[in-house]
């Protein structure tokens, strides 16, 4: 009985320790500028009542690019700069992401796709190659699949389609400690408060091959937009949703546009589930790049250039340079 009121008791003051250190922390700024490109303006709209952050950069077909799950258009850091010169690109956050409004909404698949078909609807953008990672790989699978007229084939990397939604716990033991605790009422909600710098860095170097390819600029800009208020409760909305991203694939089939899948020799998904969403899709390719994680753009930026350049027929202003291993 001691045993047992002693664990109660701990469990409660952690719990009330977590409110307090929520509520004492500061709450970032909007950027007004982009640490990677301060010449590239931010700009906002709003979708559906809601206001979302976004960029436009370059010249050339429209390319749109959808960041992972967690992140924001900062995970692009180092790709747009290389795709600027053969596309007009577009890059935005979704809600309850980066620096965009944080809705009181549930976060499952269709609030992101909606938002997507709405940011396209907004802007009038027409003939767009709708290419991201992780979840920004599945919905433009999903609006593919609806058939949205303004989108014209789909780059999906490293898409997040499996393990129920938990494939995130496979980066690393932080990250299956971490979001395995975080499906757990109450338990979850508290070790979200007490996330800290150090946990977060290491969860996300669960996410590339490289942990040098996480640049300090961008785990800071990580870090400060998970400090806006009711940042962490909407991304405990989006874990406990996670598994419908799993639903579809159910879709794929559906889709009639060119698709291009690539997946990274160190993503979280497995072969069998790589194989699975592939033969999925109707007509749809697909590659590996080595030296890879789940955080593609940020591992092989130059690569996944080179790629999506060939897929949509880009001319480049400018060669890339490719190790010998790459292949065309």
């Amino acid at each position: 009985m001691t045993l047992l009121l002693l664990i109660i008791g701990s469990l409660i003051f952690l719990v009330a320790l977590s409110f307090g250190v929520e509520a004492l922390r500061r709450r970032p700024t909007a950027p007004t500028a982009l640490y990677w490109a301060p010449k590239i303006s931010i700009q906002t709209t709003a979708i559906g009542g809601t206001t979302i952050r976004y960029i436009k950069t370059g010249k050339g077909p429209i390319l749109v690019l959808l960041h992972t799950l967690r992140t924001q258009l900062d995970i692009f850091e180092k790709l747009v700069p290389l795709l600027s010169k053969s596309f007009t690109v577009y890059a935005l956050d979704y809600p309850g992401h980066g620096f965009s409004d944080i809705p009181k909404t549930d976060y499952g698949p269709q609030l992101f796709v909606k938002t997507v078909e709405g940011f396209l609807d907004k802007l009038d953008l027409k003939n767009v190659t709708l290419a991201g990672i992780s979840i920004g790989g599945v919905i433009p699978l999903i609006v593919a699949a609806n058939h949205n007229p303004r989108v014209k084939r789909v780059f999906a990397i490293n898409p997040y389609d499996y393990a129920h939604g938990m494939g995130i716990a496979r980066g690393n033991g932080w990250a299956w400690l971490t979001f395995n605790l975080a499906r757990v009422p109450v338990l979850g909600e508290t070790v979200m408060r007490l996330r800290n710098r150090f946990i977060e860095q290491r969860i996300l170097e669960g996410g590339v091959a490289n942990p040098k390819a996480i640049t300090p600029g961008f785990g800071a800009q990580v870090r400060a937009s998970g400090l806006r208020q009711g940042h962490y409760r909407a991304f405990l909305n989006l874990l406990r949703h996670a598994q419908m991203w799993d639903e579809a694939r159910e879709r794929y089939g559906e889709i009639t546009v060119p698709v291009f899948v690539v997946y990274g020799d160190q993503d979280w998904s497995r072969e069998d589930e790589r194989q699975r969403t592939v033969k999925a899709i109707p007509g749809a390719k697909m590659e590996t790049v080595a030296a890879g994680g789940h955080f593609l753009s940020l591992d092989q930026p130059e690569r996944l250039a080179k790629l999506i350049k060939s897929f949509t027929g880009a001319q480049a202003s400018q060669a890339t340079k490719l190790g010998p291993d790459d292949r065309a």
